[in-house]
């Protein structure tokens, strides 16, 4: 008998492997749209910040609003364990890296107060800022009634690994199509990485989908539990989905790319691959105003038995406009995203974030050294 294959192994790709081919038609990047919707809302840049501790406060919040984009606040963080978050997130901030993920163990065991959420909530609408706030499953059903009465515009359902048929001892987990019924604001779900989980979500009526397992900088879910897929193969996927159901139910859910992006190239590899969004993690923990410090960690940092993720140190790369909208003095296309974004845009011959998915890519596994030899040296 001949030997036959236990598994076959799909090819999946990341960032680094693909390139985008430029249009036939070229078009100024001032014409360029590069607004996207959440239900029924607007916004300006195709730019959700993380909710990491490190990376969104209620004032970063704000000043993501007023860049055009959102920020989303960990609902079951520093903000909502602690009357002053400012102190824990210090302590965070100075102590040494080999004791940072058992005194994060320490800081997060502070239990959730619930009048907290509604005052982070209407600490963010007394801006005028939209306001999304991010839960675990185990916990929106809950506790998401309280930020919504306390004005929250959307809630993000997130976990490591989302779908829509959870297995749990529970008698009756969390039903999507019943939880965006009770609370009638926009509600985005994730993350997944599959076209048969992104279908399945979708259809229980959310409005947004984030794509993504194990990519981020401050996650080590890949190397912990072996768990994820690269994020161009992970976009696509969970986009055919979305054109699937948009074809079948006339509903569009937004495709938000979330985790391991790092430069303008990624963010417009991201869009290609049909995100109409990307989350950032790290690349907004950068910015001056970010709450971190320069410092950045996960969710699942804090974890009492599997810490999944590291606090890791960032750095300070200029101001959130900076990383936005540039101006840039550095080539390694970490600042000026959405300048980079637009250029993109113009050089594809799209007008808006949907007319750049119809742009072509290429694999391009050399794409890091081709050409490039004088910018490795030294």
């Amino acid at each position: 008998m001949g030997r036959r294959l236990f598994k076959e192994l799909n090819r999946a790709y990341g960032f680094d492997e693909v390139a985008i081919v430029p249009g036939q038609v070229t078009i100024n990047p001032d014409l360029t749209s590069t607004k996207m919707t959440i239900g029924d809302i607007t916004f300006d840049i195709p730019v959700l910040a993380s909710a990491m501790d490190g990376t969104v406060s209620p004032h970063f919040a704000t000043l993501m609003h007023q860049m055009g984009g959102l920020g989303v606040l960990n609902a079951e963080g520093l903000y909502t364990r602690y009357e002053d978050p400012y102190a824990a997130l210090e302590e965070i901030i100075s102590m040494p890296q080999e004791e940072a993920t058992e005194h994060l163990q320490q800081i997060y065991s502070q239990p959730l107060q619930e009048h907290l959420i509604g005052e982070r909530v209407q600490e963010i609408k007394r801006s005028g800022s939209v306001c999304a706030v991010s839960f675990t499953p185990q916990n929106t059903k809950r506790m998401s009634p309280l930020a919504v009465e306390a004005g929250a515009d959307i809630v993000v359902v997130q976990s490591t690994v989302t779908t829509a048929r959870h297995m749990s001892k529970s008698y009756r987990g969390l039903v999507f199509s019943e939880l965006i019924k009770s609370l009638k604001v926009p509600v985005i779900v994730g993350n997944c990485v599959t076209y048969e989980v992104a279908q399945e979500l979708m259809e229980t009526g959310i409005d947004g989908i984030l794509v993504g397992v194990g990519p981020g900088a401050a996650c080590t879910t890949r190397e912990v539990v072996g768990v994820g897929v690269p994020q161009v193969t992970a976009t696509l996927e969970c986009a055919a989905a979305r054109e699937d159901h948009f074809r079948r139910t006339g509903r569009y859910v937004t495709v938000i790319t979330d985790g391991g992006l790092r430069t303008g190239g990624d963010v417009c590899k991201s869009i290609v691959s049909g995100a109409d969004a990307v989350m950032l993690g790290t690349p907004i923990a950068q910015a001056e105003e970010a709450p971190g410090h320069g410092y950045n960690w996960g969710m699942a940092n804090a974890h009492p038995e599997l810490p999944r993720g590291t606090r890791i140190k960032v750095g300070t790369k200029g101001t959130l406009r900076q990383i936005l909208f540039g101006p840039t003095s550095v080539t390694d296309g970490t600042q000026n995203l959405i300048g980079a974004l637009r250029v993109a845009m113009g050089m594809c011959g799209a007008y808006t974030i949907r007319d750049l998915h119809k742009a072509e890519m290429v694999v391009a596994p050399s794409i890091k050294t081709e050409g490039k030899f004088f910018q490795n040296l030294g």
